[in-house]
């Protein structure tokens, strides 16, 4: 397969998917049964799969090849799924956080210089290294 073949195009129909892997429309189709796959229908009823289907039928073959059976790869890729969605959920909540740290740096540089030094004598140790590490995790 070419990459610079499939430039501009962003779904593929079953047939087109199955010519460009050299992956049976039948077994394409079975595995979307089976929930390997997903496929979206146009109002003419085609199945029109994204680019990314390309590289996980050929994932899929070759855990096919080492033995792997595909419930055991099925499950395999709603782990990665769940796991994907947990590292975005936190993602979101480092954005949140960073935006609440700004904030208050923001704040406290506009307080006089006494009332800066007694805030961040009462920010315990802990505190700042948990500031500093979520600050290395942001950048």
């Amino acid at each position: 397969m070419v990459w610079s073949d499939l430039i501009g195009i962003e779904k593929l129909k079953i047939g087109e998917l199955a010519e460009k892997t050299g992956i049976t429309k039948r077994t394409i189709d079975y595995y979307t049964t089976l929930g390997l796959l997903e496929a979206e229908r146009s109002a003419s009823n085609y199945r029109y799969y994204p680019l990314e289907t390309i590289e996980k039928l050929r994932i899929i073959e070759e855990k096919k090849s080492s033995g792997m059976s595909l419930e055991a790869i099925k499950k395999q890729f709603e782990k990665e799924q769940i796991e994907e969605v947990d590292i975005q959920e936190l993602r979101l909540q480092m954005q949140y956080l960073e935006k609440e740290v700004s904030h208050l740096l923001e704040q406290i540089n506009t307080e006089e210089e006494t009332t800066q030094h007694n805030i961040k004598q009462k920010i315990s140790t802990e505190s700042i290294a948990l500031m500093q590490s979520l600050l290395l995790l942001i950048t």
